[in-house]
């Protein structure tokens, strides 16, 4: 009997441990700017937190937080091996100027195309930039909508919370 109730604990125990290592990412398939499949729920970047945001070329306010994004990302990469998958929401009529866009920014994220606009309904979100960041196993950890000057610090507050 002892060893019945030391069984089914274990049990109970390892399917706890699959239930909470469970990642937030949904399983969509979008493109990179190389034009390859890319199946977000395999994202990673090896244990240590990434970043996703959703933005278009037409939102001015997503520019903004991309520019000042990009001005820190160099450091905090050095200080916490981050990493920023930047998704497009840009539609089939505007995702042709993506890649010059972001070339003539010189934006050094993991650019990713939503061009469907499938993983936006997937992860719910309605307006850009929206932004999420996720631990090291892909479970949401924090996320804002719009953006203000200096709100790229609060990100980085949160990002130092779960470094390893």
């Amino acid at each position: 009997m002892k060893r019945l109730i030391v069984l089914m604990a274990a049990v109970l125990f390892a399917f706890g441990l699959q239930a909470q290592q469970k990642s937030d990412l949904p399983g969509v398939t979008i493109k990179n700017l190389q034009g390859k499949d890319v199946n977000i729920a395999k994202l990673t970047n090896d244990g240590k937190p990434f970043v996703v945001t959703f933005w278009a070329t037409w939102c001015g306010p997503c520019i903004k937080e991309h520019n000042a994004l990009n001005e820190v990302y160099p450091d905090w990469q050095a200080e916490t091996g981050v990493k920023i998958y930047a998704v497009s929401i840009d539609d089939s009529r505007t995702t042709a100027k993506v890649k010059p866009f972001v070339e003539g920014k010189g934006w050094d994220f993991d650019i990713l195309l939503d061009v469907n606009g499938d993983l936006k309904r997937a992860m719910n979100v309605n307006n850009p930039p929206h932004t999420f960041l996720f631990d090291g196993n892909g479970k949401i950890v924090y996320q804002h909508t719009g953006y203000f000057e200096g709100g790229e610090e609060d990100l980085y507050e949160e990002i130092l919370k779960i470094k390893k």
